[in-house]
Formats: C-alpha cells, sequence, structure tokens
C-alpha cells in the first residue's frame, strides 16, 4: 500500500534580505505542473477539500501561515501539519484529503500534474470508498 503523502523539502536560501525557496520540474517536483492554484481567506472553522482525484498528484504548500491536511486512504488516516513554506506534501492520486484549521492570513499554493476535469474528482467519500474497493 502507498505510503499516505510524502513531505517534500524545497531548497530554502536563508538571506538577510529575505529568504528564498523554489520548486522546479524534474529536481523536486515528481511531475510537470500543469495548473497552479491557491486557497486563501478561508474563514475560521471551514474545511477545503473534501474530495479524491482518480488521476492528478498534488502538492500542497503553505505560502502563508498554518493548515492542517487529513489524507485517508480508505484504510488508514494521517494528519500532517503545514506550517513551512519551505516544505510541500505531495498527494497522490486515488487519496482523500480535507483541510482544517488555517490559520489567520493562511494560502495553500497548490500545484496539480493535471489541468482542471470535473470527472477527475470524487467528491462524495462513499463513492470515494467504492472506487478504492474496485481499483486496489
Amino acid at each position: 500500500m502507498k505510503q499516505l503523502g510524502t513531505i517534500i523539502n524545497f531548497p530554502k536560501i536563508d538571506d538577510p534580505r529575505g529568504n528564498l525557496t523554489f520548486a522546479q520540474p524534474p529536481t523536486n517536483i515528481p511531475f510537470d505542473i500543469q495548473r497552479v492554484y491557491w486557497v486563501y481567506d478561508v474563514p475560521g472553522g471551514e474545511s477545503r477539500g473534501g474530495h479524491a482525484h482518480i488521476k492528478t498528484k498534488e502538492i500542497l504548500i503553505p505560502v502563508g501561515g498554518a493548515f492542517h491536511v487529513t489524507l485517508d486512504n480508505g484504510n488508514e488516516r494521517k494528519t500532517y501539519l503545514l506550517n513551512h513554506p519551505w516544505q510541500g506534501l505531495l498527494i497522490d492520486v486515488g487519496t482523500w484529503r480535507t483541510l482544517d484549521d488555517f490559520s489567520s492570513g493562511a494560502v495553500c499554493l497548490v500545484l496539480a500534474s493535471e489541468k482542471f476535469e470535473e470527472e477527475d474528482y470524487i467528491r462524495n467519500y462513499e463513492d470515494f470508498i467504492k472506487w478504492k474497493n474496485n481499483h486496489q
């Protein structure tokens, strides 16, 4: 069974004028980036995510603030605290994810391996479990 998420440490270049971090395929991104989006201004107590992808891999990067990401493969769950802008969480296909506990001003940058297609999303947890049972 695949590991539930992988933390990627991006290069962090310390500089007294301000730090710099970069991501570039294939050096530290294991796929070609087809889409970039970001989530921000999440009201207190709200959650984001709540879905799985059939063919899209993603890396979530906390470019500002902090939030929790809970990953679920249908058999086990693991929660990550993302709070360092030089780290990202790689999420493989067929993994349910929820994002919670956003700090004030938090920004989640997402690098995706595929362009947006609604058919790639599984938005109901019971449908996700059925899909997992048919694709293991």
